[in-house]
């Protein structure tokens, strides 16, 4: 399986590589995002949102769950840290929102993979020198 490798120094080049990532893989739909606390996985998602044109302000739906946002398309944006079983994700519809072909992007997703169905990213990211992140991709095939 083929990893692609991005460095970003700061938050236009997270755009940069948010733009090459949708290029890359524009069939893919489901978005996992690994990282450490701060590492930069909602701020992925916020330049994700901008490239598809969304308006609204994309913040970190911990309490919630999940956050809805409009654009070009829409976009589904669930923080799953807070989250103890996968009973919840039952509750909320969870896989009606993978199933729906709309953007779903995905922190924490460790209770949300068994979910998941079809191919998805994988994404993690990583604090290295000089706060710069580094950005690794692959695409996990389900099917």
């Amino acid at each position: 399986m083929h990893s692609y490798i991005w460095k970003a120094k700061n938050l236009a080049e997270l755009k940069k590589v948010a733009s090459e990532i949708l290029e890359q893989f524009p069939q893919n739909r489901i978005f996992i995002l690994n990282g450490d606390l701060g590492a930069g996985k909602t701020a992925l998602i916020k330049a994700f949102a901008e490239i598809l044109q969304v308006e609204e302000t994309v913040s970190s739906p911990t309490f919630s769950l999940v956050h809805e946002y409009t654009g070009v398309e829409t976009i589904y944006h669930f923080d799953l840290y807070r989250l103890n079983q996968t009973e919840e994700l039952h509750q909320i519809g969870f896989v009606e929102y993978l199933d729906s072909g709309n953007y779903v992007f995905i922190e924490w997703p460790e209770l949300a993979l068994p979910f998941i169905q079809d191919d998805y990213l994988d994404i993690t990211l990583t604090i290295v020198e000089d706060f710069a992140r580094e950005i690794t991709c692959r695409r996990i095939k389900n099917t």
